[in-house]
């Protein structure tokens, strides 16, 4: 037996080589372009997605994982595992995902199996996620896991610019940034999702993108504080050289643990657009 296993969805932001390092289990969620049907991070990959979205004359539509989907994941990290930690993308999200893995649950009475809601998502899902991978590889508990996992979503921040406010208003994804939604689709929005709501957060909105770049990195700033090792990762839909850009500052700015670059999830980015950008991070206690 491998101790604990963790769980999680397609929606997570994490490099390949630390999914499969860690041995996390991705369930995923499903993307729906007209008549056909596309697992997410399965049956296309991100660069293809963002042109499709970019394309498409009608606004894709997104599925959570079945109850059976997360059976089959369990059944199958079951089998070497003492316990699983299934960690979620936040419920805000995706309420049917967190119910269909509650439903899964009843059907796989061994090993014990505990479902968190990370209520955040993207990079700092994955922070979250990496937290409880990395501790059941020390050999912890799961509620050990689990706890590291809290630890670190007490923590971590995640916060985006959009290139367009349509593909919110479209999506119906766009909560408490509704009032933005008769501005001028030239603005530039920047939002969050604090694990305290669990739910898209509008920060604020600024006029360029120039602009929006920078202001991510004066809020990251504003948040970190000085002094402080920082875990950070940039989400990136098709815009890989300010990606690039943005990792280049903060590792000038901060001083890091680790910085990564990942493709912004397609199951987000039906609901972002193409284009969006992203900076997760959390500083180290």
């Amino acid at each position: 037996m491998s101790g604990v296993r963790v769980v999680a969805d397609s929606a997570v932001c994490l490099p390949k080589e630390l999914i499969e390092k860690y041995n996390i289990e991705l369930v995923p969620e499903t993307i729906i372009f007209g008549t056909t049907i596309y697992r997410d991070g399965v049956d296309l990959v991100p660069s293809e997605f963002y042109v499709k979205l970019g394309q498409a004359k009608e606004l894709p539509t997104t599925s959570a994982p079945s109850p059976q989907d997360f059976i089959d994941a369990f059944q199958k990290v079951g089998k070497d595992a003492d316990s699983i930690a299934c960690i979620l993308v936040t419920a805000g999200f995706s309420h049917m995902g967190l119910q269909a893995a509650m439903t899964a649950r009843e059907s796989v009475p061994e090993p014990p199996i505990e479902i968190m809601d990370s209520r955040t998502a993207l990079g700092a899902y994955g922070f979250i996620v990496l937290a409880a991978a990395k501790a059941a590889a020390a050999g912890k508990s799961l509620p050990e896991v689990l706890q590291a996992a809290k630890d670190v979503q007490k923590r971590v921040t995640l916060i985006a610019t959009l290139n367009t406010i349509k593909y919110l208003a479209k999506g119906g994804r766009i909560g408490k940034a509704a009032h933005w939604a008769g501005t001028l689709l030239s603005i530039k929005p920047i939002i969050e999702v604090p694990p305290s709501t669990g739910v898209l957060e509008p920060v604020e909105r600024v006029r360029t993108r120039r602009k929006a770049l920078q202001r991510l990195l004066e809020i990251m700033q504003e948040r970190v504080g000085e002094g402080q090792r920082v875990h950070a990762s940039i989400e990136q839909a098709n815009v890989p050289e300010e990606a690039e850009n943005l990792k280049s500052q903060i590792s000038s700015l901060f001083d890091c643990t680790e910085v990564y670059i990942n493709d912004f999830a397609p199951v987000a980015g039906v609901h972002c657009g193409p284009g969006v950008i992203g900076i997760s991070f959390y500083s180290e206690d």
